[in-house]
């Protein structure tokens, strides 16, 4: 694992500045990162996404596993997915996981008992399922998932039939850039995560490649903690941090909005300033509405880089419909984008939610034909 991360970051420090100007990348990476900072923080009004593909395949039962509905990004896409299936005229179920690996086996087990045309996996991960996956699939049910591998797209090893998430990569490297940025090349970072998820591995990786790939920043430690029982430990774990590294600490970087949830208590108990003082936090994804109003608010938290949930949820019934007319999965992926306090009512962040204006519901009523 250790060769592994250091390779990871070897390849996002040379690529992180990739695509910016000649001058900024030869003399000076702070400026690039800058300019990165600037490109992920535009306003999105742009559809990107698909403009054609199957009509709708007429009445199905569509289960959306949720890997928690207490996590604010799982259940923002089931939202979205809900919307979009009515939108089509399709029966929606969704069980929640509630934060276990047997909650979520048991709501796919759930699920598949439904006899469902197909199932949305809104984060359990796809190698921690992979039996009652595959067992789905051999049933003829189609699965379609949001966060369950590393990377968008198709799952190596695995029959779901995309994975849809915004680049990891990417994410990370605007949360990591955002560190430099903000601290004027200076972060001294600690990043948090839970490794049962590839996908925040991934993320992980691809932060402390950012942060390291500009000299003077550095990441201080790595934590991985269980997103499911962040209640129970995080606020023991930022006092123990608090301990260790003092001043030292200036930035956190997580995989998640929900550690920032549950780190706030002891960080008020230190009597850290929550708009001035360090450290200040950062999340990797998703967006979740306490996130968007601590931004806002100055509490402990100064960036989201945050999913279009939404919209994604809308992406999962589009795939779903694909999958069900025996096309291809379109292979959209929706660019990152970076909330901050100077941006955070654009976008539809002035309703704590990530919600592009860019028409994809209507893009994708227009490419199914309904109204």
């Amino acid at each position: 694992m250790r060769r592994l991360n250091m390779m990871a970051g070897a390849l996002l420090a040379s690529v992180a500045i990739a695509g910016l100007s000649t001058a900024a990348r030869a003399d000076d990476p702070l400026a690039a990162a800058k300019e990165y900072i600037a490109k992920v923080t535009a306003p999105v009004s742009e559809w990107q996404g698909p403009t054609t593909g199957p009509k709708a395949q007429g009445k199905k039962l569509v289960v959306y596993v949720s890997t928690d509905q207490r996590n604010g990004g799982a259940q923002g896409v089931g939202d979205g997915a809900a919307e979009a299936a009515k939108a089509l005229g399709w029966d929606f179920r969704v069980l929640d996981g509630q934060g276990s690996v047997p909650g979520r086996t048991s709501a796919m087990t759930q699920a598949i008992a439904l006899k469902p045309d197909g199932i949305i996996l809104g984060s359990p991960d796809a190698v921690e399922q992979a039996p009652t996956i595959e067992a789905a699939v051999a049933q003829g049910i189609k699965v379609v998932a949001w966060h369950s591998g590393p990377a968008p797209g198709k799952i190596e090893g695995s029959p779901i039939f995309t994975n849809i998430t915004t680049d990891p990569q990417e994410v990370a490297k605007a949360a990591g850039l955002y560190a430099v940025v903000d601290s004027g090349g200076k972060a001294n970072v600690i990043l948090f995560t839970d490794s049962i998820y590839s996908i925040a591995t991934a993320k992980t990786n691809g932060e402390k490649a950012a942060v390291e790939s500009v000299p003077g920043n550095k990441v201080l430690s790595v934590e991985d903690t269980p997103i499911g029982d962040l209640s129970n430990r995080m606020g023991q774990l930022t006092t123990s941090l608090l301990s260790k590294y003092g001043d030292q600490w200036t930035y956190s970087i997580a995989v998640n909005d929900l550690y920032f949830d549950f780190s706030a208590p002891a960080l008020t108990s230190a009597g850290i300033d929550p708009a001035k003082g360090y450290p200040r936090q950062i999340s990797a994804g998703d967006g979740s509405v306490p996130a968007f109003q601590r931004i806002r608010d100055g509490q402990y938290q100064i960036a989201t880089v945050a999913e279009p949930l939404n919209q994604q949820g809308w992406q999962t019934i589009d795939e779903l419909n694909r999958a069900f007319a025996g096309e291809e999965p379109s292979g959209f992926v929706q660019p990152p984008h970076l909330f901050t306090k100077d941006n955070i009512n654009q976008d539809g962040g002035d309703k704590n939610i990530f919600d592009p204006g860019n028409g994809y519901r209507d893009h994708y009523k227009k490419i199914w034909g309904v109204q």
